[in-house]
């Protein structure tokens, strides 16, 4: 049942209740409900994030009953038997708008049963470098591409509860994340890192998460640019934004005047700043009643009713896991057309994550899916041919892997990243200045009294917060794996390919993972290469669809792989400051003159496309170009049509070619199918900073229809008029 959209009625019901509400009732909804060191302690002792939804204004006077927050890139993040789908990086790669947003519905409605009504799992962060630990949480490098799965997504949580996109804006260096300037001109910002955060809001999302980092000078949490000219005045935003976790802002005037709404998940620096603030009219009330009427207003579009726990992991989300798995795979390499494994009776399956549930990071994205529930490899193996004889080694004992390659008609390696290797990054050094600012205890402000304790506290704050820090400096700081900078497998994996594909020639590799992993030492002696991404919990069973022959591959890359990283833009995991430009990805090795290793939008296939006779035509406020797809080839498979631009590039430097709309179709052997993809005039556009404005440049366009960004494809000539497009 979608969200009630009757605006009128719903602000008159949130005037109501903002009517009846006192000012110590109106500031404490705009933060956490939960205590500061209470918190930390839960967080640190008991694991509540994977516990419990987080509460946020919380009434029982008025009846109000707040938010509840719950993460979940992956699937809800709590213990209780949630969905475990493939990580968005894995769902970017299936390029299917339907399919993101049938699995943001499953996650809207398991967030429920476990009592939430605000879904944080909707990352739209772009992916600028690959080796961005949390690569694995956004669905890839491109705005088009990612804004399109974050809309789906967006309209899947918002029929059953509010869809939180985050991390507005620039959020791409996680080691750095509390500390990092991203310098970017406002071409740069409209053009590429904003515009997947308007599909979303466009597409009916209530809530948006701020960043760490700060932008041109000033922190995310607390942007007047990016929240309140931006996003809520340009692209007239309804809902509202709330800080990331704990360490979100730094000035809480600055934050609230700024367009900052609510602090999760404690009771902190707005509490200690805000009621002085209002009282001394340096935050004006007007302001305090908007940030209440939008917390207000995105509780009243939530649906009413329980959701039953049985909603958890049942079968129709556990379908939808293993479709999502299936479709994400990507086909790298199939030399000799050695996939599908067809006539073969023995297959030896090797590797440190061959028999090992690998289900990607574990920070706050961490899945806790039923005990048992976690199909790997070789189990899918098992499961989907027990006529087969499999002989499974871990690859640690090197002579016996080659043993058992020798011996079998095939062999399977299974390699790649894990939590140890990429992901979420807390350098507590970091967080000294913010630490600085925390407040005390209530039981200590209860025993000593306010005014006695917070002079002292101030002191004590800052010793705790020099203590941390040079804390950190000794220990080096990482809580985490974070980002990396060597983007190659560890040495003995590729010693481990290297050797097994020696001793048996029809040898496959499978490479988990969220980033980029350059493959140049080895790829070029195996036949058979396969992107299994961190798969979720049905992985196993979809791996073993795919080297079967029973699905054919269908996966396109979310980003392009280099040849070599030096043809990546620079990336300090410790930077302090960075300038993000117009050349990351595709645009980069384009701009160079590099071709890459797997380009973007890059996938084989068991079978074999012909795209032909494209046209475009005009819409109102966008184009549409149609062709012919057609399915040559002897099996049942999936397309992905993609549409690139090619400008003249005359009015200002551009990028040779962007995509501007793509579109997944299934088709059966023989089959045609005349495909329509509608393209915004804006995604032709670029931004003219002096106007203002997203401006068509004049003279002849080339639509390019192809299969990938390298691709020659074929291509519509499109003479365009000049002219402004939209802000």
């Amino acid at each position: 049942m979608p969200i009630c959209r009757d605006w009128s009625h719903l602000e008159k019901q949130a005037h109501t209740l903002l009517d009846g509400l006192s000012l110590d009732e109106k500031l404490s909804l705009l933060d956490g409900d939960t205590p500061f060191w209470g918190g930390l302690a839960a967080i640190a002792l008991h694991d509540t994030s994977h516990r419990r939804p987080w509460p946020a204004g919380v009434l029982g006077r008025l009846g109000i009953t707040g938010l509840h927050f719950v993460d979940g890139p992956r699937g809800v993040v709590l213990e209780g038997g949630a969905t475990t789908f493939p990580a968005p990086i894995g769902r970017g790669a299936s390029w299917d708008v339907d399919l993101e947003e049938r699995i943001g519905t499953a996650m809207g409605e398991e967030a429920r049963s476990f009592g939430a009504n605000l879904f944080g799992g909707i990352c739209v962060n772009l992916l600028r470098h690959p080796g961005w630990g949390r690569a694995q949480e956004t669905y890839g490098e491109d705005p088009v591409h990612v804004g399109a799965l974050g809309a789906a997504a967006t309209r899947g949580v918002q029929r059953h509860a509010i869809a939180c996109v985050k991390h507005f804006a620039l959020n791409s260096i996680d080691s750095a994340r509390f500390r990092v300037d991203v310098s970017a001109s406002e071409r740069v910002l409209q053009e590429l890192y904003l515009p997947q955060f308007r599909d979303c809001i466009e597409a009916g999302a209530l809530a948006v998460m701020s960043a760490y980092n700060s932008v041109n000078g000033a922190w995310c949490g607390q942007h007047p640019h990016l929240l309140r000219e931006i996003l809520k005045g340009r692209w007239g935003f309804r809902g509202f934004v709330l800080t990331d976790f704990i360490f979100g802002i730094r000035d809480g005037e600055a934050a609230v005047t700024a367009g900052q709404d609510l602090e999760m998940p404690f009771r902190m620096i707005f509490q200690a700043t805000l009621p002085a603030a209002v009282a001394a009219g340096r935050v004006p009330m007007a302001r305090i009643d908007d940030a209440v009427l939008r917390l207000l207003l995105a509780q009243a579009t939530v649906p009413g009713g329980a959701y039953p726990e049985s909603l958890r992991g049942c079968r129709d989300h556990q379908h939808l896991a293993r479709e999502a798995a299936t479709k994400s795979i990507v086909l790298l390499r199939n030399e000799g057309n050695l996939l599908p494994l067809s006539g073969t009776g023995s297959l030896a399956v090797i590797g440190p994550l061959a028999d090992t549930a690998n289900l990607g990071d574990r920070g706050s994205s961490d899945t806790r899916p039923a005990p048992g529930s976690v199909v790997t490899p070789l189990a899918g193996l098992r499961a989907a041919a027990p006529e087969l004889q499999l002989f499974p080694c871990d690859g640690h004992d090197l002579a016996k892997a080659c043993a058992l390659a020798a011996r079998s008609d095939a062999a399977v390696v299974v390699v790649g990243l894990d939590w140890r290797h990429e992901g979420e990054h807390i350098h507590p050094g970091d967080l000294a200045p913010i630490l600085g600012q925390a407040p005390p205890p209530d039981g200590l402000l209860r025993l000593v009294g306010r005014r006695r304790l917070l002079p002292l506290w101030s002191r004590l704050a800052s010793v705790a917060a020099q203590a941390t820090r040079l804390g950190s400096a000794r220990v080096g700081g990482a809580f985490a794996s974070g980002d990396r900078t060597r983007l190659e497998l560890p040495a003995g994996q590729e010693a481990l390919i290297l050797a097994v594909a020696a001793a048996n020639p029809r040898t496959v590799v499978v490479l988990m993972g969220g980033g980029a992993i350059l493959c140049e030492t080895w790829r070029q002696q195996v036949p058979g290469l396969l992107l299994l991404w961190y798969p979720g919990q049905r992985g196993g069973e979809a791996l073993a669809d795919v080297l079967l022959g029973r699905v054919s591959p269908s996966g396109r890359m979310p980003f392009a792989v280099p040849t070599d990283a030096s043809h990546l833009p620079p990336f300090d995991p410790r930077a302090r400051r960075i300038t993000y430009d117009l050349w990351h990805g595709y645009r980069r090795l384009a701009h160079l003159g590099q071709a890459a290793a797997f380009p973007f939008g890059f996938g084989l296939s068991y079978s074999t496309f012909t795209h032909s006779d494209p046209m475009a035509q005009w819409l109102r406020g966008a184009l549409q170009l149609s062709v012919t797809v057609a399915n040559t080839g002897q099996m049942a498979a999936a397309e992905v049509v993609q549409v690139y631009a090619e400008p003249p590039g005359q009015a200002a430097e551009r990028p040779r070619r962007s995509l501007v709309g793509f579109r997944r179709l299934s088709l059966q052997p023989g089959q045609s199918e005349r495909v329509a993809i509608q393209i915004p005039l804006r995604c032709l556009a670029w931004f003219d900073a002096s106007r203002d404005a997203f401006v068509l440049e004049g003279g002849h366009h080339q639509l390019v229809v192809a299969r990938h960004a390298e691709d020659e494809g074929i291509s519509v000539d499109l003479p365009l008029e000049a002219g402004v497009v939209g802000r």
